[in-house]
């Protein structure tokens, strides 16, 4: 690799990492600097929604507010770079806390790949699409296996 590739990969690598603690954080408003503003996202295999970014970033606060905690470990990245534009597989176990209706509650694990698309843009690197494909669940309580298929 040369070192416009070195940098590519690198940034690309920070760029993931930046949305994974974002998320994590709650402080969404870093996602300005990860995803570009006319960006695809689809986390409907995971359950969730599908839209342009303005719509998916108003949606995440008001969905993982039932989460107490979770937390997106990112790793196995592969990321192919052509001129401005590329595209990358992130794997992500994501284990979250899930109350129960009893009111304790209970963690479950999730297993996935982001399926990116990435635009090189005069801040940096940005996703431009992001689909969730996924591998695995484990734990996830009845209750929202129900919700999920509504």
């Amino acid at each position: 690799m040369n070192l416009q590739e070195l940098s590519d990969q690198a940034e690309l690598l920070r760029l993931v990492t930046v949305y994974a603690y974002a998320i994590d954080e709650r402080e969404f408003h870093k996602l300005d600097a990860v995803f570009t503003p006319d960006a695809h996202i689809d986390y409907t295999a995971m359950g969730g929604i599908q839209g342009d970014y303005p719509t998916v970033k108003a949606w995440l606060p008001q969905a993982l507010q039932h989460f107490p905690g979770y937390m997106h470990f990112i790793g196995n990245t592969l990321f192919e770079v052509d001129g401005d534009e590329a595209s990358g597989k992130v794997a992500c176990f994501n284990p979250m806390v899930v109350p129960t209706p009893e009111g304790g509650t209970e963690t479950m694990f999730l297993g996935l790949w982001y399926l990116d698309r990435y635009r090189r843009t005069a801040q940096g690197w940005r996703i431009s699409e992001r689909v969730e494909r996924k591998s695995y669940e484990h734990n996830m309580p009845e209750w929202m296996r129900k919700a999920l298929k509504r």
